[in-house]
């Protein structure tokens, strides 16, 4: 790691994440989580692998990356690349597109005015507090953005929107314990293999990987406040440290230490 690469969380938001960073070189290794990465690159290249391609974003874009799609990041030039991304889980979009199949922007980079225009709430600077019924509003102008620009996905069939959603609410009831599809099943009252195919249509991802990205998020929290590794890892529901920084490092692409120290450069 670079001496000068850092890392910047805004405000704390019970909704979402928003980050700015910067990166002299390499980035951070090929990795997938479960949320939308909506950025913008504010100066640099900024240079990521996805869906098998590599991608070149400049300023006066907009970075969507899909929900578990594969991505990397490194630095075009010897300047380095600085951005602003937000993560958004996909149930907030849901919220808005009513149970709709996620909008899909393929090449990873839109250069459409709408999506540009639909993000400049969530690219404030981090010093900026988003008021909640800003980020409400900040949050359905993306999501309707983002299926005009996506256009209409061919040939899905019809989708059990409440069905996912009680899944996905008796997941959050679980983090701490062993989870079946069986528990699924009898929660949601949709047969187990129609609402493992509805779920991923819905969020983005599976839901065991869905469950892995919320403990995960409780590690994050955990050693933000000071916890040991080892503690955050067992509190959230992992059987020990090496299974969770594994999970971790498949998830944002550096393991945990490295992480908290991006956010400690002072």
């Amino acid at each position: 790691m670079s001496v000068r690469d850092w890392a910047v969380r805004a405000p704390q938001s019970t909704r979402l994440e928003r980050m700015e960073a910067y990166f002299g070189g390499h980035g951070f290794a090929p990795h997938r989580h479960d949320t939308y990465a909506i950025g913008r690159t504010l100066a640099g290249v900024h240079c990521f692998r996805y869906r098998n391609a590599m991608r070149h974003s400049l300023p006066g874009g907009t970075i969507v990356l899909h929900p578990d799609e594969l991505h990397d990041g490194e630095a075009g030039t010897d300047e380095g690349f600085r951005y602003r991304i937000a993560y958004l889980e996909p149930a907030l979009l849901q919220h808005a597109l009513g149970g709709k199949p996620l909008p899909f922007v393929a090449d990873g980079i839109s250069r459409d005015p709408r999506l540009y225009a639909a993000t400049q709430t969530l690219m404030q600077g981090m010093d900026c507090r988003i008021d909640p019924l800003e980020e409400d509003d900040a949050i359905f102008d993306l999501a309707q953005a983002l299926a005009a620009v996506a256009g209409a996905r061919r040939g899905r069939r019809a989708l059990d929107y409440p069905a996912a959603e009680r899944a996905r609410e008796y997941i959050h009831s679980a983090l701490d314990r062993t989870l079946t599809l069986d528990e699924l099943e009898q929660a949601s009252g949709r047969e187990r293999w129609s609402l493992s195919r509805d779920f991923r249509a819905l969020y983005g991802t599976s839901p065991y990987r869905y469950l892995t990205l919320r403990r995960l998020e409780r590690v994050r929290a955990q050693i933000v406040a000071g916890r040991p590794l080892i503690e955050a890892a067992l509190n959230a529901g992992f059987a020990d440290q090496s299974h969770m920084t594994h999970h971790f490092t498949r998830a944002y692409g550096i393991p945990p230490a490295r992480w908290l120290r991006l956010l400690q450069r002072d």
